[in-house]
């Protein structure tokens, strides 16, 4: 057989596969950080989503994408990030995207579900939280405990604002009080630019960092109605084929062997760092009792 009977043999790939109506749903699942994940656990980044939402958008005969939102929030820059790339696709294709909020679609997690042009929500999601939070551990009496001297040196002197293993300062506290007003008023504008006369008017609480059952939320203008993924596509496009854009998985994975542990012998300090991301990781699911 020679190499180009071969690849005639060879599955096309499934953009070029004929086929129906697709819808590609894009899974948003996890907290929203530039970080790889603690422990196993997802999260969302432009690193992450980038291949996958490039895929979703890449079908032929393409009517939706459509976003499955299940996040507590995080980076503000990686947030504004996906959303820019989900609505530059979906300008260049010329094709609707649809977000579906499902436990949770709460600060960076609604800051994602605003780059659709419908909000779909279930009566129980969380959905809102609108604003700024930042949270980190304040390590110096650990240090003090254990008799560890850190050693810091720097040039200006504002270099290591809220160091961690330093105590914490009046004036770091004002400046990064500074920042989160900022970056409020960024989100603010980015939400009322996407939803603009569909939030209702004269709620004060709308921008600030209350979050909303779905039924709520429905009611404030934060989403378009109450469903479920299956049952709007159903109704919208009956004779669709819902696929699932997944990131693709290392080679390890898919040939079902577990990450190699590290021979190194070290792990000290990194192993604490990574316990303690996942804590912070733990803590921006809890505060919305997940």
């Amino acid at each position: 057989m020679d190499v180009k009977d071969l690849t005639s043999r060879l599955p096309l790939p499934s953009t070029q596969r004929a086929r129906g109506p697709v819808v590609a749903a894009v899974k948003l699942h996890g907290v929203i950080t530039p970080t790889p994940a603690p422990l196993g656990r997802g999260v969302i980044n432009l690193a992450v989503l980038e291949s996958v939402l490039t895929r979703a958008f890449g079908y032929d005969r393409l009517r939706a994408v459509v976003l499955l939102i299940n996040s507590p929030g995080g980076s503000p820059t990686q947030s504004a990030l996906v959303a820019d790339r989900i609505r530059g696709l979906a300008d260049q294709k010329h094709v609707p995207v649809l977000a579906f909020c499902e436990d949770v679609a709460a600060s960076g997690g609604y800051w994602l579900a605003c780059a659709a042009d419908e909000i779909v929500a279930h009566p129980t999601s969380l959905v809102g939280s609108i604003g700024v939070v930042s949270q980190g551990f304040g390590l110096h009496g650990l240090l003090e405990r254990f008799g560890i001297e850190r050693r810091l040196h720097t040039a200006g002197t504002n270099k290591a604002r809220l160091d961690p293993f330093l105590p914490e300062r009046e004036d770091d506290v004002e400046w990064l009080r500074g920042m989160q007003t900022e970056l409020h008023g960024m989100f603010r504008d980015w939400v009322c630019s996407r939803r603009g006369d569909r939030l209702a008017t004269g709620q004060q609480d709308l921008f600030t960092g209350e979050v909303w059952s779905g039924r709520r939320a429905l009611e404030l203008g934060l989403v378009d109605r109450l469903g479920t993924m299956r049952g709007e596509i159903a109704k919208r496009y009956p004779d669709a084929e819902i696929i699932n854009v997944d990131a693709r998985r290392p080679l390890l994975a898919r040939l079902g062997l577990g990450p190699v542990a590290s021979l190194s012998g070290r792990g000290g300090p990194e192993s604490a760092l990574a316990v303690l991301e996942a804590l912070e990781h733990r803590a921006a699911w809890s505060r919305f009792g997940l």
